[in-house]
């Protein structure tokens, strides 16, 4: 498969506002921009916390590829202020300790974790071109408080807001013709189906805060309607706006934030700001499940990435089984999977060593990832290079998704020689040749040639795998040769 140049990628992604798959035509192609809502930092980042960020991630780099590096703005935030982290710190200082302080010190803490654990999975930090520290690509909610007050009074002063003992809500009636059309429900749909906040200060019941008040032990800022701080919804609102302007080309995030908190932001943005659009593209992934079963503290199965990394489980490798299932699809982690990604990333990585990323990333590959980021397609694209022996186009299209990198690559250094890899596939493919011909003795003699030596055969719908044994013993792939 020779490399294939051409012009420029056309990109197409499903539109969650439009529920169809559209071309993608930036509003600027010297700055295109996209806002991905980050986390809530208050404890270890779970595994389905990480799935967006390895999406976005992939079409961050599929962009920078497309546009060039220096023109795409990448933004993703966190969230330093909510009461789960006011609960939780609470919860660690006891009885009489001091509140602020320990937020201080928790979410400071809690982000360099997530920085950490979302490194070792190999995402890229997101940039905005000049902005070397990436402080405002990754805004903390708590350094534009002011810009959220701002945002807020001129909801009030166009009738889209309105304070409430010491609250300020938006009125989801002055918004009610579009209230909605991102989740496609009805606001009348939601009242009768969604768990809403009982509040006799409310007009409707689906009416949400923009502002509330804060006691003398929680963090709070002075405002028009007393001291409090800002609704969780407020805060993407106005950092998205302050950074990337009143229309931008991409929003997205897990499918869980649809509603209510990406239908609020619409509502918030497009009446606070009227003259754009706010996000022309929405893109939300599906959600994970663990071994075929909803991730739960109660099941057993609830595992933070640290949890993962710590038990042995390569980042590379939880990356590559992130990526085997199209964003829009549930993904299952399995540990099964996991062994199974392993062993073939030991393989690539044996193929590719030496080798240095020259030239461009297959065209294949490429058109993969713009046909609405479809890893799982540019994965078997990548098996098909490493079939034919074309290792500098198989190194650099796998780094377009983030793999093989030399970040993420120590943890199979000097496992085994690249030789070695190349004799047991070479003794893999005779196999299935065998096989295909029906000569089961000779395909049945090198599958147990190969356990002699401690290399574990796995037949699967993509072929065989392997993986290496605890008794692994290279000498004894000598017979093979």
């Amino acid at each position: 498969m020779p490399a294939q140049e051409g012009p420029m990628t056309e990109i197409t992604l499903y539109n969650t506002k439009t529920r169809k798959k559209e071309r993608f035509a930036p509003l600027n192609p010297e700055n295109v921009r996209m806002y991905v809502c980050g986390p809530t930092v208050y404890d270890r980042a779970h595994l389905g916390n990480a799935r967006p960020v390895v999406v976005f991630d992939v079409l961050y780099r599929l962009l920078r590829h497309v546009y060039g590096p220096d023109h795409v703005t990448y933004v993703r935030n966190f969230t330093d202020v909510d009461d789960k982290i006011n609960a939780r710190a609470k919860e660690n200082v006891g009885e009489g300790g001091d509140v602020n302080a320990e937020i201080a010190r928790l979410t400071a803490q809690t982000t360099q974790w997530f920085l950490d654990d979302m490194g070792a999975l190999g995402a890229l930090e997101p940039s905005i071109k000049d902005d070397p520290d990436h402080q405002k690509a990754m805004p903390r909610a708590t350094q534009y408080i002011p810009q959220m007050i701002a945002m807020i009074e001129g909801l009030i002063e166009k009738g889209h807001a309105y304070e409430a003992e010491g609250h300020v809500l938006f009125a989801v009636d002055s918004w009610k013709e579009r209230y909605g059309n991102l989740s496609g429900r009805s606001v009348d749909d939601m009242i009768a189906g969604a768990r809403v906040e009982v509040a006799p200060y409310k007009r409707n019941p689906m009416d949400f805060v923009l502002w509330k008040p804060s006691s003398d032990d929680l963090p709070g800022w002075e405002s028009p309607w007393g001291r409090g701080r800002p609704g969780w919804h407020i805060e993407c609102s106005a950092m998205s706006y302050e950074l990337l302007g009143d229309s931008f080309d991409i929003h997205g995030g897990g499918n869980d934030l649809m509603f209510p908190h990406h239908e609020n932001e619409i509502a918030q943005s497009c009446c606070a700001h009227p003259e754009g659009e706010f996000a022309r593209v929405w893109m939300h992934n599906e959600m994970l499940q663990v071994e075929g079963k909803k991730m739960s503290k109660s099941l057993g199965n609830f595992f933070t990435v640290h949890d993962l990394l710590e038990k042995g489980y390569p980042g590379e490798v939880i990356r590559f089984v992130f990526l085997s299932t199209h964003y829009r699809k549930p993904m299952d982690w399995t540990h099964e999977k996991a062994m199974e990604a392993e062993a073939e990333l030991r393989r690539w990585r044996a193929f590719a060593a030496g080798i240095e990323p020259m030239g461009s990333p297959h065209q294949d590959v490429v058109k993969a990832l713009a046909d609405d980021l479809n890893t799982h397609g540019a994965i078997t694209i990548l098996r098909e290079l490493y079939k034919s022996g074309n290792a500098h186009d198989f190194r650099q299209s796998a780094e377009l998704l983030g793999l093989l990198t030399p970040e993420l690559g120590s943890w199979a250094d000097g496992d085994i020689e690249p030789e070695v890899g190349e004799l047991i596939d070479h003794a893999l493919k005779m196999r299935t040749e065998a096989k295909a011909t029906k000569d089961f003795a000779t395909a049945d003699a090198l599958r147990d040639a190969l356990a002699e030596a401690g290399v574990l055969v796995k037949d699967t719908k993509d072929g065989a795998s392997w993986e290496l044994g605890p008794n692994f013993d290279p000498a004894k792939l000598e017979a093979l040769k």
